[in-house]
């Protein structure tokens, strides 16, 4: 039984996965994506989004924790440069997985790994919509409603 364990060896040894987890996460930071497998996708998705809320509060205590996890000094500085500038309103969710299908020398399953912010074909046809809640659409039918029922009351009298 595995109960418990949430972690994917990923068939490597702790050192080897934690390096290959801190490149790869580097390299999505500066490449905005790249292409993996399913698994080291999952994984690399788990490593990633926390770093990301950190980098959202750029303090030094942030930079030094996400600097222990990454381990590149460039990679950091557009972590809290330009990527959690662009995500700082989102509240979680910064990435991506879109599956490609096998590859073709082993056929392992084979995935994009994005950051959300970044895809222009995806973010194109969204248009930023006004938030708005549901007892301001109440109020607003409420005030429309009543005109409405002053101008009958107006021509029943003429």
């Amino acid at each position: 039984m595995r109960h418990g364990k949430k972690v994917n060896h990923l068939g490597r040894k702790t050192a080897h996965r934690k390096s290959m987890l801190a490149n790869m996460a580097c390299s999505l930071i500066e490449h905005k994506r790249i292409n993996t497998t399913v698994a080291k996708a999952k994984a690399v998705k788990q490593f990633v989004e926390p770093i990301i809320t950190k980098a959202k509060e750029d303090t030094t205590h942030n930079r030094r924790i996400v600097m222990s996890r990454l381990r590149q000094k460039d990679a950091v500085i557009e972590l809290f440069r330009d990527v959690a500038v662009k995500v700082g309103d989102r509240p979680g969710g910064y990435t991506r997985i879109i599956k490609l299908g096998s590859r073709l020398g082993d056929a392992a399953d084979m995935a994009m790994i994005e950051l959300v912010d970044y895809n222009d074909l995806y973010n194109a046809g969204k248009a930023t919509k006004k938030k708005s809640t549901r007892r301001s659409r109440r109020g607003g039918s409420k005030a429309a409603a009543a005109p409405a029922v002053e101008t009958k009351a107006t021509k029943e009298e003429e």
